[in-house]
Parts: structure tokens; sequence; C-alpha cells
């Protein structure tokens, strides 16, 4: 059977996902690698070509991601809307297979929790662009690095741990 819990996690997965993702495509279409555009004054370390490609692809992985974990949480409710036309209550809905939800549930956690995985490092690379390399050793690179190599993988760690809670429930 479903229940709220269930329901309200796929809401939040897709909630969350379109944020991340409409984040992702004003990322993709800005211009990191403006040379106008940079507070570098060392020339030494001005991030190369490959972080510019880094970037771009961690945007695409990123967005195919949560593109890919919005569209999974859709289809499952969609799954449940099919099997209650008529809007009855979570106790009756005895027809939507309970493992197939956790299992897609499930899925649907790991492709946001990789599409954040990939918006970080994309991050990463944007302050190496825009702040020097981190080879470097720019305390303002580190300064905003650091946060988010600490905070993300917390909050990934939190989401998860609740997208395993309702995968139990």
């Amino acid at each position: 059977m479903v229940t709220s819990i269930q329901i309200t996690a796929l809401d939040g997965i897709v909630n969350v996902n379109s944020l991340f993702t409409f984040a992702v495509f004003v990322g993709l279409a800005w211009n990191p690698t403006s040379p106008s555009d940079t507070l570098i004054t060392d020339p030494a370390c001005t991030a190369g070509r490959g972080v510019g490609e880094a970037l771009i692809s961690f945007h695409v992985y990123s967005f195919s991601c949560f593109l890919f974990s919005s569209l999974v949480a859709l289809a499952l409710k969609q799954a449940i809307r099919i099997n209650n036309p008529f809007h009855l209550p979570a106790e009756f809905l005895g027809q939507v297979n309970k493992n197939l939800l956790r299992i897609g549930m499930l899925i649907s956690g790991i492709g946001s929790a990789f599409g954040c995985v990939f918006l970080m490092l994309a991050l990463v690379n944007v302050v190496q662009l825009k702040l020097g390399t981190l080879s470097c050793g720019s305390s303002h690179t580190y300064a905003a690095v650091v946060p988010l190599v600490i905070f993300v993988p917390v909050a990934i760690l939190i989401y998860s741990s609740l997208v395993l809670y309702a995968f139990t429930r």
C-alpha cells in the first residue's frame, strides 16, 4: 500500500530536482570562461581549458541525473494516480506494487544524489575559473570550495537518509 510518506518523498524529489535543473540551465547559459569576467590577478593561477570542459561536462551530467530522477518520480506518481482514479485514501491503494514503488523511489533518490554531486563538482570548477585554481592555494578559492565540499555531502547524506526511510516504509 502507498502511504503519504512515499507520496511526499516523490513530491520532494520532483521539487528539488526542478530547482536544481533550473540552476543547471542558468549555469549552461552563462559563459564562465570569459577572460573579462574573472578575479584572477596571477596568470599562473588561471584555469586551463580542461577546467572549462569539465565544468560543461559536470553541468550536463547533473542535468541528466536530475531529469532522470524527476521522470522516474513522476512516473511513479502517475502509476499511483492510475491505480487510484477516485482519490481514495492511501489504505485502499492495494493495487500498486510496493516493491516496484520502493525500487523506483530508491532509483530516483540515487539519481538526485548523483545530480547534486555533479552540480557540486561543476561549482568547484566555476570557482577555479573565477578565483584561481586550487593548486595555486588562493585563500579565496579555498574559502569558496571548502564549505561547498563539506555542506553538500552532508546535505546529500541527510537527503539519502530520508529517501531510505521512505524506502523502508
